[in-house]
């Protein structure tokens, strides 16, 4: 369980700071529209990942509670 954390911990690294990377390098660096695209999917990637941490912090946060 708790490489299954860190893998998932890298992955998220990854899929920000290389999308971000992406980006920069397509735009900055006149790599094209490809680099741009595929640095917008990874970060895309990471902001569904953040909203599903959101959605977990709502159930824990406003689920209704018996007893």
């Amino acid at each position: 369980m708790v490489l299954r954390s860190i893998l998932l911990f890298l992955a998220a690294a990854v899929c920000e700071i290389g999308g971000a990377w992406l980006v920069w390098q397509g735009i900055r660096e006149n790599k094209g529209w490809l680099w741009i695209g595929g640095g917008l999917v990874a970060l895309g990637v990471y902001v569904i990942g953040a909203l599903l941490c959101l959605a977990g912090v709502a159930v824990i946060m406003y689920a209704p509670r018996t007893g």
